[in-house]
C-alpha cells in the first residue's frame, strides 16, 4: 500500500509516527536533538522529506536515489 500526500499534510503525518520538524529538519518528538536519518545515515532537510516506507519506519527523502530504492523495496 503506498499513500500519497501534499505539504499541508506533512506535520500530521509526522506527528503520527512520533516525529516532528525542528531547526529545518525532521527529528525524534520525545528527543528533539535526534535527527531522523535515511537508511543511508543521511538526515532529513524538511524540504527533502518524501514518506514513510512500510517495513518497520523507514524515511525517505526525495532524491533520485532514495526514490529509486524506495521503489526497488516496493516492488521485491
Amino acid at each position: 500500500m503506498t499513500i500519497t500526500f501534499d505539504e499541508s499534510a506533512r506535520a500530521f503525518i509526522l506527528d503520527a509516527f512520533g516525529k516532528t520538524v525542528r531547526d529545518g529538519f525532521v527529528v525524534e518528538k520525545s528527543k528533539p536533538t535526534e535527527k531522523v536519518i535515511t537508511p543511508r545515515g543521511d538526515v532529513i532537510p524538511v524540504p527533502e522529506f518524501a514518506g514513510v516506507r512500510k517495513g518497520s519506519v523507514i524515511f525517505v527523502k526525495n532524491d533520485i536515489v532514495s526514490l529509486v530504492e524506495t521503489a526497488a523495496a516496493i516492488n521485491s
